[in-house]
């Protein structure tokens, strides 16, 4: 390891320490060296983060810790050096993006940042480093089209992007590199002619090997390319001439026979089809929630459950998301993944939470839903910093039962969600309330029903005494279960009256419990609560029960 009394060395500019076996962590004793203009750690087993205090290294001009195990991201630090002339970081384990603040590297000559596991485009903005000579970004996972800013950087000698994933074409921007010596572009998803022009007269085959559909000259080994439609044959141009008119007829035939049919549907069918023809699932792959979560960084982290993570990202469409990940080591984890992949496969409803998409393989299972910016329910109940006023819960309140209401008599099968919590009651940017997590609900048949809802009042939910006593299973039982959970007072009656008092107390001890929910935080002042409570209650809570 490093000493930790070399930060003694004051008037030291030169520090060469490569080629050994060091280990252990780059010590930030060697920021304060405020003199240092050249650090060498290279080919050692130095392992963990860089320090993000080499921002304090204002002399600093070379900077070489390649060949060791860093790992995470590359410290944004790195990118405030602006004296800083040689970068090489390569043959580590750093990941993350490169960041479009590089372009305030303006004396940068070279850049390594090749054998790592950097994502992401390559930002427009390298292409004002006016003075950079090399750049060597191969063997990483970079995504998207050579920035057509390349053809800027006019002092340009070595540039190596091969073995990612770029696509798109080569920018003719490129042959204006007259100084241009060597280009590597092979291993990647590159299609479209490849220039002739300039420095691409000298280089040869090597360079763009193992690409997509690349064309050019015969020398450089890949296809001719096709040119015009001038040169179409007579025969093909007449048959797409025929063709036409015959794809056109059989297009409006078959418009016609679709609209008739549809006219001829109820209001009904028509509306169910409405429901089933909403847009399919967004294919989402993983590298893009991998791109979109900035690698599952913590500073995405939203919290964490029993069976797994959730992460905010930002999808390739710019639409803001949670990534729900499940822990594939735990059996539970992968029972409540199938659990709540078909419960809401075909749910549509403004309280449930949408689920987008999912993205399951051997190693890695995730559903990716609405985003919900104001959170958990939990939150605002719990936390000293959040506040509901009386409209706000009540509404909370009917938002989550016309959800319940739906998920057991809207939906062609019937769901119990078996674990309505605050934390799994989720609010959107109006504070709509939107039910989640379904990793143990029940799916019940009609020859079920009459089980569980004998047993559903140990499995999630708070079921009052009465109501266990008659295996009855209502809005009355749900509103027990809720308000169970949703108020905090230390008032809360734990148990409904005795069966002997069903019929009419029972009613009567329903608005008494609300009453008593009541904490003195939850109404404004001059609000006519108790003129509309009981109104409101009887309406919701006896309605449903005898329905």
């Amino acid at each position: 390891m490093i000493p930790t009394t070399i930060n003694k060395l004051q008037s030291l500019q030169f520090l060469d320490l490569s080629n050994n076996i060091l280990k252990g962590h780059i010590i930030d004793e060697l920021c304060q060296i405020r003199s240092l203009s050249e650090l060498r750690l290279a080919y050692n087993v130095f392992s963990g983060l860089i320090p993000r205090c080499l921002e304090n290294l204002t002399s600093l001009q070379k900077l070489n810790l390649s060949s060791n195990k860093l790992v995470s991201h590359i410290p944004h630090s790195i990118w405030s050096l602006k004296d800083i002339i040689v970068i090489d970081l390569s043959s580590n384990a750093l990941k993350g993006k490169i960041p479009l603040e590089i372009s305030s590297l303006r004396a940068l000559t070279w850049l390594n940042l090749s054998n790592n596991h950097i994502f992401g485009n390559i930002p427009p903005t390298i292409g004002g480093l006016q003075t950079l000579q090399s750049l060597s970004l191969e063997h990483n996972k970079l995504q998207g089209s050579i920035p057509e800013s390349f053809g800027s950087i006019i002092s340009m000698e070595f540039l190596d992007l091969s073995q990612n994933y770029l696509s798109g074409v080569i920018p003719k921007s490129l042959e204006s590199l007259v100084h241009l010596k060597y280009i590597n572009l092979s291993y990647n998803l590159l299609h479209g002619e490849i220039p002739s022009g300039g420095p691409f007269t000298n280089f040869t085959a090597e360079s763009f090997v193992m690409n997509e559909d690349l064309c050019g000259k015969p020398q450089l080994w890949v296809k001719p390319c096709k040119k015009g439609s001038g040169q179409r044959s007579t025969k093909g141009m007449l048959l797409i001439k025929c063709l036409l008119p015959i794809m056109l007829a059989v297009i409006i035939i078959a418009s016609c026979i679709m609209f008739l049919k549809h006219k001829r549907n109820d209001a009904n069918d028509s509306t169910n089809r409405d429901l089933l023809s909403l847009e399919m699932p967004v294919r989402i792959s993983y590298y893009e929630l991998l791109q979109g979560t900035n690698g599952f960084d913590e500073c995405n982290f939203l919290g964490r459950g029993s069976f797994g993570s959730v992460y905010k990202g930002i999808l390739s469409s710019g639409q803001m998301v949670a990534v729900k990940i499940f822990n594939i080591d735990l059996e539970e984890a992968l029972r409540s993944f199938d659990a709540e992949c078909t419960a809401i496969c075909n749910l549509r409803h403004r309280n449930l939470v949408k689920i987008i998409s999912s993205c399951s393989n051997v190693d890695f299972k995730s559903l990716i839903m609405e985003f919900m910016p104001n959170g958990s329910l939990e939150r605002w109940l719990y936390s000293h910093n959040y506040c509901l006023d009386f409209l706000q819960r009540l509404n909370i309140m009917i938002d989550i039962a016309l959800a319940l209401e739906y998920l057991h008599h809207g939906s062609s099968t019937p769901i119990v969600h078996c674990d309505v919590k605050p934390s799994n009651v989720l609010l959107d940017e109006d504070m709509v309330a939107h039910l989640s997590d379904f990793g143990i609900s029940k799916l019940l048949g009609e020859e079920k029903l009459q089980i569980y809802t004998k047993t559903f009042a140990t499995v999630g939910i708070y079921g009052a005494r009465s109501l266990h006593a008659r295996h009855f299973f209502s809005f009355l039982a749900l509103i027990f279960s809720f308000s169970h959970h949703h108020h905090s007072t230390p008032s809360l009656p734990p148990e409904a009256p005795p069966s002997s008092a069903r019929a009419k107390g029972g009613f009567t001890y329903a608005n008494t419990v609300c009453f008593k929910l009541l904490d003195s935080g939850a109404v404004g002042d001059g609000e006519p609560v108790f003129d509309i409570f009981p109104e409101i209650l009887c309406d919701f809570i006896v309605g449903n029960c005898r329905a």
